[in-house]
Formats: C-alpha cells, structure tokens, sequence
C-alpha cells in the first residue's frame, strides 16, 4: 500500500521519519523542519490506519512493507518512533539508511489480560483533551490539538492486531545498519535489562533523562541533543 507522506525542506541528504500508534505525520512537527534546518529532505509517512493512508489488515509486516513500498531506499537518516521503531526495524534490510535512529521502539509490547492491553489503547480514540494533557503534562498545547486530531482519524483496529505480540521478544538480533536505541526515562518498552542485551548486540543506547514515552514532544531539544553525532 502507497502511504500519504509529508515533506520537510530541499536539502540534498534524506531523512525518513516513521511515527508510532494512534499518530502521524503531524507528530513530527518540530522534528521535520529542524532536520530539515540541518540541511536534510525530510519525509515522514502516515502509516496503513493511520492520517490520510488508506485502511486495510493490520501488522508490523504489513506497516514495514508498505514504508519499503513508499519510501526511498539509501537515505542518509530513517527514524522510527514506537511502533514505528518496530516497523523500521523490519524494513531496514531493504530501506538501507545509512544509519538508524529507533525511538523507544515497541520491541517488547507488555500487555496483560487484567491490565495494560490493546483494548485499552483502542478505547484511548475517544479520550478527551483533559486526559490526553493530563498524561503528557509536558506536552506543548499544539502537540495535545494535533493527539485529538489525529486520534479522530486513526482505525484502532491497528492497537487491536498487536494483541499476538503480547510479551514476544523482537529485539533485533544485531543492527543492519550503524543504530541508536533513544530511550524515554523510564521506558515503558525497553527495560534496563534490555537495553543491556541491545548494547551487547552492537546497538548504541542513549537515554533522555525524564523524558516519557514520546521523547520528541515530551523534551524537543533533549531529543535533538541526544540525536549528537547521528544527525
């Protein structure tokens, strides 16, 4: 499936952004143009349910295919937040950025049936702009008008096709590429444990100190600065 895309600058390297769950493209708003100041192209993708791309059946297979589909292969920079991270590390054998930045990636998805599930986050379409500020408290206001916005127009039939990778390992085995691992602080998907193990593996791992799940809206420029020496 061919995604809706948004582009960022003219510059003469390539950098492709892939966002998480329940976003989009607009989730990059501050990310796009400051790669973009940096001299980059920038193109960030609305993935399969997600934004203006089309519906259909839903898994991180599919997601992965469709990016290879729509985007470029041999970008300088390819970013992936969430469930993006997760979709850019299938992708990335036939992407072949020249390097990776994978944004608290959903490498392991801790669903259980008396808590936190896929059913949760589908029922989190319909959460008002209360409870979208009051979880990300540090959130500038535009970020929690675009949440509701692209949150209006997103399939959560896509939360409800990860319920199969309840407590699955999908760690990748080594990086495809030279790879970040950019960790929220605490990450709720990447424990101490295995940021260890993805060390060990050959991946570099930064933490953002403080910073919660959606590290680029939650702390913008510890975001960038964590991004030192890959961008």
């Amino acid at each position: 499936m061919l995604l809706h895309t948004q582009s960022w600058g003219e510059g003469d390297r390539l950098a492709l952004l892939i966002h998480g769950i329940m976003a989009d493209h607009r989730t990059w708003r501050r990310v796009g143009p400051a790669l973009a100041d940096r001299g980059y192209r920038v193109i960030a993708v609305d993935l399969r349910g997600h934004g203006a791309s089309g519906r259909g059946e839903y898994s991180p297979e599919l997601f992965a295919d469709d990016v290879v589909e729509t985007l470029p292969a041999g970008a300088e920079l390819a970013m992936g937040h969430s469930l993006g991270g997760l979709t850019l590390s299938l992708a990335v054998d036939r992407l072949r950025p020249r390097r990776a930045v994978f944004s608290d990636p959903a490498w392991h998805l801790g669903f259980t049936p008396e808590g936190f599930g896929p059913e949760m986050l589908a029922e989190f379409k319909s959460a008002p702009r209360e409870q979208i500020q009051a979880m990300n408290p540090r959130w500038e206001a535009a970020d929690v008008d675009i949440e509701r916005e692209t949150l209006a127009v997103w399939d959560e039939a896509t939360a409800l096709s990860l319920g199969p990778l309840a407590g699955a390992d999908l760690l990748p085995a080594s990086p495809v590429v030279p790879s970040l691992v950019q960790l929220a602080d605490p990450s709720i998907l990447i424990s101490p444990e295995r940021a260890a193990v993805l060390k060990s593996r050959g991946f570099e791992v930064r933490s953002v100190a403080g910073a919660g799940h959606t590290i680029h809206r939650d702390d913008f420029d510890g975001f960038m600065a964590s991004l030192e020496g890959w961008i």
